[in-house]
């Protein structure tokens, strides 16, 4: 298994992410996670479009909450082929009550509780906290990752601009 040290940190402490480290142009990795009614979603679930994933650790924690928000009043004024999924270890359960009483309804929350195969395929699984870090990566309609940001400490919130231009640089 692949460990990357000193990538990130969480409240100041350095954190090991675990899996590789992707890089712009590289074919996204496939993955399985689940939706809030336990059906089986992968990378091609959304084959055609344009998927902003945002790895988020607990949707129960203030800045994913923020986060989440904030990427589903932007994802309004997106167009149809452009679709936003956040991506935590939450069970799905949470993820749907956490959703309902957010008002969220464009942004897709998935969950990697069972094989952490999203963490580990994308490197963004964190080895201390079991948890994923928090990452944004901008994959094209071809499965090409066009944008990635790794926020480099934990508890802070991503640059929402600097997404939002790369997903306008592929429309």
């Amino acid at each position: 298994m692949n460990e990357r040290s000193g990538k990130i940190t969480f409240k100041g402490n350095p954190m090991t992410l675990l899996g590789p480290e992707l890089k712009v142009g590289d074919k996204a990795p496939d993955f399985l996670v689940v939706d809030t009614t336990l059906a089986p979603i992968s990378l091609h679930s959304h084959d055609g479009k344009i998927r902003v994933i945002s790895a988020v650790p607990s949707l129960d924690t203030p800045v994913c909450d923020t986060e989440t928000r904030r990427f589903n009043q932007e994802a309004a004024a997106l167009p149809e082929n452009v679709v936003v999924l956040t991506i935590s270890l939450d069970l799905p359960f949470a993820q749907k009550r956490w959703c309902g009483a957010a008002g969220i309804d464009r942004v897709i929350t998935l969950s990697d509780y069972r094989e952490r195969s999203f963490g580990l395929n994308y490197g963004v699984l964190i080895k201390e906290l079991l948890l994923l870090s928090r990452c944004i990566f901008v994959v094209d309609a071809q499965g090409i990752i066009r944008y990635i940001q790794q926020v480099p400490e934990v508890t802070s919130e991503p640059d929402y601009a600097a997404v939002l231009d790369a997903v306008k640089q592929i429309l």
